[in-house]
């Protein structure tokens, strides 16, 4: 793994909210068996690529970054260990260690149901940003064209509907499928069974409307019914896919933002 890639699957790590320890070789003197600048990618289950030396002193800069996350340190520290005294090489030499936690942090997590048009315009938008994406849709057909990315979980299923009860609680969720009628029985559970904290929905006001009121038929309190975003998006640009696609990525960012706000 070379220094680019390293920094490369740093960066993913962080995206995809997982707790890795960077380890750089600072200083090597005397009989060392890597040279200084060398570097690592430490997590929970041990290195995960990249290579200070091997061996023994690889092993123990391993259990040494091991240790920090377990124990949830987020300040950067230095180590200077002796390879004979505090490794228990036999060669002579010194090595002076550099240890970067990068501690786990909360994924903004992001369910869309629908791949068509707007979904396929919409995720090369959302992808590059730190979050985690579910994207479901019952057409094998359509799930194949979406981009590939290692924080896109996309997947054909026969009941969109019951994707509902496995999301997490603080997913925000598009329903952008084929119509109204394939939208709503998994708006009317996500409205009535989980409190996620945002539902938007494509479409016009007038969806919207019908929406609302079979929902209030089938059972739906009109309060709660009123409780999701149609026509989802900021209200500008045209009905161009790539166009609604970014008010909607700026109505995701919009409501996030607000919440996160002391």
């Amino acid at each position: 793994m070379t220094h680019e890639t390293i920094y490369e699957e740093l960066s993913a790590f962080r995206r995809d909210g997982i707790a890795c320890v960077l380890v750089v070789l600072v200083d090597a003197l005397g009989s060392t068996p890597q040279d200084a600048g060398a570097k690592m990618l430490v997590v929970a289950e041990g290195r995960h690529g990249g290579n200070v030396g091997g061996g023994r002193v690889e092993a123990a800069a391993v259990a040494f970054a091991q240790e920090m996350l377990a124990r949830g340190e987020t300040a950067t520290q230095f180590v200077n260990w002796s390879l004979k005294g505090d490794v228990g090489m036999t060669c002579g030499g010194s090595v002076k260690f550099y240890f970067e936690p990068h501690p786990a942090e909360a994924v903004w997590q992001i369910a869309i149901f629908g791949a068509g048009h707007v979904s396929q315009a919409l995720l090369p938008v959302l992808i590059p940003l730190r979050c985690k994406i579910r994207c479901f849709d019952t057409r094998d057909s359509w799930i194949d064209r979406l981009p590939k990315a290692r924080n896109l979980e996309a997947r054909a299923v026969d009941d969109l509907a019951a994707m509902i009860p496995a999301l997490p609680d603080a997913a925000y969720v598009l329903f952008m499928t084929k119509g109204h009628v394939t939208d709503r029985p998994g708006l009317q559970r996500a409205l009535k069974e989980r409190n996620f904290p945002f539902i938007g929905v494509i479409g016009s006001t007038a969806k919207a409307a019908i929406l609302r009121q079979e929902m209030i038929a089938d059972g739906l309190s009109p309060e709660r019914a009123q409780q999701f975003f149609c026509p989802v998006g900021l209200p500008f640009g045209s009905n161009d896919p790539h166009e609604i696609a970014l008010s909607i990525a700026a109505q995701l960012i919009t409501v996030r933002d607000a919440a996160r706000s002391p």
